[in-house]
C-alpha cells in the first residue's frame, strides 16, 4: 500500500487554502485502528459565507459559466486523467479515511470517480437547447443554462464517488460549487480540490468547506446565495434539508437511505446468486445505501440458501484494509459500529436466529463487525424495516411471486432491488412491479455513470448519473423572436 504524508487540512475557498475564521479544527480518525491521523479545519458560518461568495463571484464573472461546453469538457477530461495519474494516493487516502479495503478503493472508488468526470466531460460538449415548431410567426427556441451556485453535501461512505457524482455534472453544466463533505471523511475532498485546480478549473468555481453538519452543513443549506442543493445522506437529514429548500424555493436532488430487497427464486443459479447476495450486504462493510440487506428466498430453496450462507459468509476475508486480500474492513466510525451492535441485539430480542456473525471483531483497536446473517424475523421487525447500514443480512422465505413483491415493497424505502432468476419473463415481470429506482437482475451493484440511479418513497427524488443528472443542474429558458 502506498504510504502518504497527510498534512493538516485547510479549507479551500476562492482558490486559496485557509484556516477557519475562528481557528477551529477537528480530528480525522483511522477506523481500522481508532487512532487520529490528522486534523482539518472546522468551518463555521463565516467560512461558509466566504465560500458561497467566492462561488457566486466566479459564477457571475463568467470564468466558468461563460466558457463553452467544449472547453469545460476539455478541462473535465483533464480532471479524469489526473485522478488516474494519482490513483494510488487517492485510493490510499480513501482507505485510510473510510476504512474500506485498499483493493476496493482502487478498483471501485478511484475508477468510478475518474469515469464520472470523463462521462460528464463528454456530455458537456452536447448540452444544448432545441427549436420548436409553433403556429406563431416567430422563431422559438430553448436554451439550457446553469443554475448558479450548487451546494453539494456528501456522506461518509463513498466520499470520492458521491462527490464526483455531484460536482462533475454541476461543472459540466457551467455551475460553481461549494462542497461540504462528511465531517468524518474529508480527506479525498481536499485532495480533489487540488487536482481540480491543477486541471484548470478557475479559482472560486469549486470550494471545499470541511466541518460538522449542524454548523457548516446547516449554514450552507440556509445560505441565500445557494441556487441548488444536491444532497446524499440519511432520510431524516434529507427531510430537514428538503424542508429548508422548500422554504426558499430552491431546486434539490435528494439521494437518501435504502433497505433493498434481494429476491432469489427457486429457478435461480444458486452458486451465482449467493455471490451476488454476499456482495450485496458486505460491500463497503454494508455501509451502502444501495446495498441488499433483505434477502427474500423462495421456500423450496430457503434452507439450502441459509446453509450456503452459513458456510460461505464466515470465510469472507475480514480485517486490515491495507492488506490486498481483505474484502471487508471496519465500520467507518465508532458510532456506526455501536448502531449495528444495537440492531443485532434488537434482532435477538425480536426472535431472530443468528445464522453466523453477530459480534464485533477485536483487531488493532478498530471498528470491526463480523458479517451477520439473521433468520426467523417477522416482516414487521425493526431490523427488517429500518436501515441498519452495516454488514447485516436478514433472510425471509416466500411462497409466491405475489408475496415476494409484497415483501420487497413493504418498507418505506425504494432505492434499489435485485432479482435472481433464470426465467427472463419473470425477471421483467418482477422488475416492473418493484418500487425502486434501479433493479439488478442476476447480480448486484452494477453501476456506471451512464445509468441513472435514485430513489422513490423515503429514498428521495431526482437522479444521479446519466444525462438525467446533468439536466438537474440546468434550467430551461425559452426565447421567442417575432418574425413580423
Amino acid at each position: 500500500m502506498t504510504t502518504i504524508e497527510i498534512e493538516p487540512g485547510r479549507l479551500f475557498i476562492g482558490g486559496q487554502w485557509r484556516e477557519a475564521a475562528d481557528g477551529a479544527r477537528t480530528e480525522v480518525v483511522d477506523p481500522s485502528r481508532g487512532t487520529v491521523v490528522t486534523t482539518v479545519a472546522e468551518a463555521g458560518a463565516v467560512d461558509v459565507d466566504a465560500a458561497v461568495r467566492a462561488a457566486r463571484e466566479a459564477f457571475d464573472g463568467g470564468q466558468w459559466s461563460g466558457m463553452s461546453g467544449r472547453e469545460r469538457g476539455r478541462i473535465l477530461h483533464r480532471v479524469a486523467q489526473l485522478i488516474r495519474e494519482n490513483a494510488e494516493e487517492l485510493g490510499a487516502l480513501e482507505s485510510l479515511d473510510v476504512g474500506k479495503p485498499i483493493s476496493l478503493c482502487q478498483a471501485v472508488d478511484v475508477t468510478n470517480a475518474a469515469n464520472d468526470y470523463e462521462h460528464y466531460a463528454a456530455l458537456a460538449y452536447s448540452l444544448d437547447g432545441a427549436t420548436r415548431d409553433t403556429p406563431m410567426n416567430a422563431l422559438a427556441y430553448t436554451r439550457r443554462e446553469p443554475l448558479g451556485v450548487v451546494a453539494a453535501i456528501t456522506p461518509f461512505n463513498f466520499p470520492l464517488i458521491l462527490a464526483g457524482s455531484k460536482i462533475a455534472p454541476a461543472l459540466a453544466a457551467g455551475n460553481t460549487v461549494v462542497h461540504k463533505p462528511a465531517d468524518e471523511t474529508p480527506l479525498s475532498a481536499l485532495y480533489m480540490a487540488g487536482l481540480l485546480r491543477e486541471a484548470g478549473v478557475p479559482d472560486g468555481v469549486v470550494n471545499v468547506v470541511t466541518g460538522s453538519g449542524p454548523v457548516a452543513g446547516e449554514a450552507l443549506l440556509r445560505h441565500s446565495g445557494v441556487d441548488k442543493i444536491a444532497f446524499t445522506g440519511s432520510t431524516a437529514i434529507g427531510r430537514h434539508a428538503a424542508s429548508i429548500a422548500g422554504e426558499n424555493l430552491k431546486p434539490v436532488t435528494m439521494e437518501l437511505g435504502g433497505n433493498a430487497a434481494h429476491i432469489v427464486f427457486e429457478d435461480a443459479d444458486l452458486e451465482k446468486a449467493v455471490g451476488a447476495v454476499i456482495k450485496g450486504f458486505v460491500f463497503n462493510t454494508g455501509q451502502f445505501c444501495m446495498g441488499g440487506p433483505r434477502l427474500l428466498v423462495s421456500r423450496p430453496v430457503y434452507s439450502t440458501m441459509l446453509g450456503i450462507l452459513a458456510e460461505a459468509v464466515p470465510g469472507v476475508p475480514l480485517g486490515d484494509p491495507r492488506q490486498p486480500e481483505t474484502v471487508v474492513g471496519p465500520m467507518a466510525g465508532e458510532r456506526h459500529l455501536k448502531k449495528v451492535e444495537e440492531y443485532v441485539e434488537l434482532a435477538r430480542k425480536e426472535g431472530g436466529r443468528i445464522v453466523c456473525g453477530g459480534e464485533r471483531l477485536d483487531l488493532d483497536g478498530g471498528y470491526y463487525y463480523k458479517p451477520t446473517v439473521i433468520a426467523d424475523l417477522p416482516n414487521d421487525s425493526r431490523v427488517v424495516q429500518e436501515e441498519v447500514f452495516g454488514p447485516v443480512l436478514t433472510v425471509q422465505p416466500f411462497d409466491s411471486e405475489e408475496e415476494a413483491i409484497q415483501l420487497a415493497n413493504s418498507t418505506p424505502y425504494g432505492l434499489a432491488s435485485g432479482v435472481q432468476t433464470t426465467n427472463l419473463a419473470r425477471a421483467h415481470r418482477i422488475a416492473d412491479r418493484l418500487q425502486a429506482g434501479i433493479v439488478w437482475i442476476n447480480d448486484w451493484a452494477m453501476l456506471d455513470p451512464a445509468v441513472p440511479f435514485g430513489g422513490v418513497k423515503d429514498s428521495g427524488f431526482g437522479r444521479e448519473y446519466g444525462p438525467e443528472a446533468l439536466t438537474a443542474y440546468t434550467r430551461v429558458k425559452s426565447v421567442v423572436v417575432s418574425l413580423d
